[in-house]
């Protein structure tokens, strides 16, 4: 099967633009496209996309609303992929910490656009962690509830060391190379290190790390 995608964007040359990079490859598809995000759940609920690719800016709901609004009210939601011009931009950070799973440069080639999809869409893996430590360094606020969530969690060792290696950007079939276990092992770690923290996917339970002190994003 292949992967879905819903684009929002209120620029109708960027979406035609993603399109065109996204329907040249067999294993994706387009399944709608909106110009805001306000226009998001319904086209959701509708197309059950695999990935939203939602632009950050808006002008009636930005992206970081719409995440909040699609994990919130749609049940067994769709990943997320922010799409935005500057990667160092707050909304961005924001969009992450709402439940966003990555995010997109508007500029990245048609390469970048296509493996960005796949590996949110797979999920084993995080999206530009090099850049995702660099806003949480900029934008992560300590003194947010998240602070504690590591410690409230009580990660056993190995558990703690996988969480490591997760904001690192590891993929489970580095991480267990790394550390010496079969795949499925790591993702049973994986699995239960989300659950502990209260984590949709790998992107918020590395944001929750970086927040809370356990890895120092610098």
């Amino acid at each position: 099967m292949p992967v879905t995608v819903l684009l929002v964007d209120d620029e109708p040359l960027v979406r035609a633009g993603l399109r065109a990079v996204l329907e040249a490859q067999p294993d994706i598809e387009v399944v709608g496209e909106a110009a805001d995000g306000a226009a998001v759940i319904p086209l959701v609920r509708q197309v059950r996309p695999d990935v939203v690719a939602m632009d950050v800016r808006m002008p009636l709901m930005d992206g970081i609303e719409a995440t909040r609004a699609v994990l919130r009210t749609v049940p067994d939601p769709p990943k997320i992929l922010v799409v935005t011009t500057f990667e160092d931009d707050e909304f961005v950070y924001e969009a992450l910490r709402a439940g966003a799973d990555g995010f997109l440069l508007k500029r990245a080639r048609p390469a970048e656009i296509v493996h960005a999809v796949r590996l949110v869409a797979a999920g084993d893996s995080l999206l530009f962690p090099a850049s995702v430590r660099r806003l949480a360094a900029r934008y992560g606020d300590g003194g947010r509830p998240e602070r504690a969530a590591v410690e409230r969690a009580r990660l056993t060792e190995r558990e703690a060391e996988v969480l490591r290696q997760m904001a690192r950007g590891l993929s489970n079939a580095e991480i267990a190379a790394r550390l010496v276990v079969s795949a499925e092992t790591v993702k049973s770690h994986v699995s239960a290190v989300l659950a502990k923290l209260g984590a949709r996917d790998r992107t918020q339970a590395v944001i929750a790390a970086y927040e809370s002190g356990f890895v120092e994003p610098g």
